[in-house]
């Protein structure tokens, strides 16, 4: 009998492994998308990333396999959840945290352009999130762990990892704040989460600051509140060493951990791809890895501690999306999760008429830490090809409408149209870099619709347009290094961008469509 009980176990294992896949490819959600964290709820996963400047905030995305991920929404949507008066890319939304509990979402994260930590929910993560309740334990980065009808938050408000217990629904305080661990000496330590496992409270950190050091230490308890035990064999995941110096990806760090629906444990990371020399210019991204986890043993991260681009490892049955289409028509109600604006956006000036998307032009241009007429989509792919159509109307000189590859209010690239006094059209190509403003190309091209082009690799930013279907022309190329994160600064990437400009009239830009095709 014993032996027929042991044969059914062996066929369920083999079925299981029949269903399972072998590979995948990183990063998981490409772009900017940093400090993911995940939760599961029975066979379903949700993930969320920091959004610092841009609104909607904290996108949301759904996977039923870890590596398949489509954002279907975003958590803070209107204004009075997220105000970003004055934030630049290195304020707003930092580094949010989405657990489930007993049928209710939570997302729990830092406004440092506001004040402070605060925390939504929902029972419905494709709809709407609740108004914000405010916490007064400090920091950034701020985690939940629920357990036994309590729910207890650690966050960072000063070099170490601090705990309380908190009412989730309410955010008051139920306990005095104490501090658990200082981590392993690295600078910075950050991105908090507890999980328990075998009797213990295991404690993830971040540590090393999010860059060429960044890494990923734990702690271990038999008490929540401590103390806790180091890893001996930490860093659990880090670039940092001889073994990776090579790597196209670096900057590994901010990681949550999950237990899969079929037992295996994954780990979600930041990471960054660098494409010239050690510029990277596409922000910090989404990666999975996965750990093995032994009964009472620290967790394993993909064998040795690192990540790469083709991971061969077994994942679970894959159930991919339905791949979007290059081209986003303007001819719909709304548009998609996935575009966003610069801070808090004018709704009135943005138009969806069912033919075009019309931005009405106001003086905020793109160097204010006002909200300019803006709408933009990350750039994804190191190589890419985008595009749009724009028709300029009711404009007088100096007014300007186009697409612009934005990193930050100084360094950015613009491709626009402009008319004169005469009612004559030129399209201009424009860097801003830091104090440094300079007209690259100016063409004078009729009046009328205009197709403009932006193509990236590694090294450059070609620039190219298009009157009455002819074939595209380039106008110049740009150096990607000058807009990196390692020039630029600011903690977010690339975002192709649609704006209009006006000094003082009733200009507006009609929009025909916008492209985007990665090509890696």
């Amino acid at each position: 009998m014993k032996k027929i009980i042991l044969s059914i176990f062996i066929m369920m294992g083999l079925a299981n492994l029949s269903h399972a896949q072998q590979g995948y490819q990183n990063p998981i959600i490409p772009g900017f998308h940093p400090d993911p964290s995940v939760c599961r709820v029975g066979e379903d996963y949700y993930l969320v990333n920091s959004s610092f400047c841009y609104f909607p905030g904290v996108p949301l995305f759904h996977s039923k396999d870890l590596v398949n991920w489509e954002q279907i929404g975003n958590c803070l949507t209107r204004e009075s959840q997220v105000k970003l008066t004055n934030a630049g890319t290195w304020g707003g939304i930092y580094a949010p945290t989405i657990r489930y509990n007993e049928g209710v979402f939570y997302m729990i994260t830092t406004n440092v352009s506001d004040k402070g930590n605060f925390l939504v929910h929902t029972t419905d993560p494709r709809g709407e999130w609740s108004e914000p309740v405010w916490i007064k334990q400090g920091g950034i980065d701020p985690s939940l762990y629920f357990e036994n009808g309590k729910c207890y938050l650690v966050s960072n408000p000063d070099v170490g990892i601090y705990l309380c217990e908190i009412n989730p629904m309410t955010g008051e305080q139920l306990s005095e704040s104490k501090r658990i661990w200082n981590g392993t000496g690295g600078r910075h330590p950050e991105g908090p989460h507890i999980y328990k496992k075998d009797d213990w409270y295991y404690l993830l950190i971040s540590e090393g600051g999010t860059e060429y050091g960044h890494k990923v230490t734990i702690a271990r308890s038999r008490d929540i509140d401590g103390p806790y035990e180091g890893n001996p064999a930490n860093p659990i995941l880090t670039h940092i060493n001889k073994n990776a110096q090579n790597s196209p990806i670096q900057g590994t760090g901010h990681a949550d951990l999950i237990e899969a629906h079929d037992g295996s444990w994954w780990m979600v990371c930041l990471a960054f791809r660098p494409q010239t020399g050690s510029h990277h210019l596409l922000g910090r991204e989404t990666f999975i890895a996965p750990v093995r986890w032994d009964k009472n043993a620290w967790p394993v991260v993909n064998g040795d501690g690192t990540i790469a681009l083709q991971m061969d490892a077994p994942t679970l049955p894959q159930q991919p999306f339905v791949s979007k289409a290059p081209r986003t028509t303007f001819n719909t109600e709304k548009l998609g999760p996935e575009w966003i604006y610069l801070r808090n956006p004018k709704q009135e000036n943005y138009i969806l008429n069912g033919k075009t998307l019309r931005l009405k032009a106001t003086s905020a241009n793109l160097n204010s830490m006002d909200s300019p007429t803006f709408i933009g989509r990350r750039q994804q792919h190191i190589s890419f090809t985008a595009g749009t159509s724009v028709e300029l109307q009711k404009g007088q000189p100096q007014d300007e409408a186009g697409i612009t590859v934005f990193m930050e209010n100084h360094s950015h690239y613009d491709l626009f149209v402009r008319q004169d006094a005469k009612e004559q059209q030129s399209i201009i190509l424009r860097y801003q870099l830091g104090e440094l403003k300079h007209i690259e190309k100016e063409i004078n091209i009729p009046q009328g619709k205009v197709q403009l082009q932006v193509k990236g690799n590694n090294e450059f930013y070609s620039f190219g347009y298009s009157t009455a279907g002819n074939k595209f022309q380039e106008i110049a190329k740009m150096n990607t290094r000058y807009l990196s994160t390692e020039t630029a600064g600011g903690f977010t990437g690339i975002i192709l961008g649609l704006y209009a400009v006006s000094a003082s009239s009733k200009a507006q830009a009609d929009f025909d469509y916008f492209d985007y095709q990665g090509n890696e």
